[in-house]
């Protein structure tokens, strides 16, 4: 029987509001050792996400006049200014072989785990992916 994503994933799920500041976004990557943080609305429903590669160099910077502030973190700027809206996702019921062609179709490094009823119940990663991989050699 092929693994799921539910073999893997993380089910310690750490969000964030889209009206949270990119520099509190930040230093809750930092705080928790992650990159990806799922955006969730009041709603509980996911909006978007967003990684350390957006707060390091968002899209807008290309158009910048005065490329100073760019790396400069404040919460003046909002989550929701920067994540990623077309979010790549999968499936509690999904295997990790449809999983590792999101990732890698789509190169990204991790993607929100929604259940039947589309709530965030976890996050899989590229080094979760790794962590399977290994597991299947040494079953071998």
């Amino acid at each position: 029987m092929p693994a799921k994503v539910t073999d893997y994933m993380a089910t310690k799920v750490i969000s964030i509001a889209p009206d949270t500041g990119v520099r509190d976004a930040f230093f809750t990557m930092r705080e928790h050792g992650i990159r990806h943080l799922p955006v969730v609305g009041e709603d509980g429903k996911l909006e978007g996400i967003v990684s350390d590669r957006e707060l390091r160099r968002p899209d807008w910077v290309d158009e910048a006049r005065d490329l100073a502030h760019v790396y400069y973190l404040d919460d003046d700027m909002l989550v929701r200014d920067v994540m990623i809206r077309h979010v790549h996702l999968v499936h509690t019921y999904d295997t990790l072989r449809k999983a590792a062609r999101v990732l890698v179709d789509h190169h990204v490094g991790a993607v929100p785990v929604l259940d039947k009823t589309e709530s965030l119940v976890g996050m899989l990663s590229a080094v979760d992916l790794l962590r399977a991989l290994t597991d299947m050699i040494d079953q071998r």
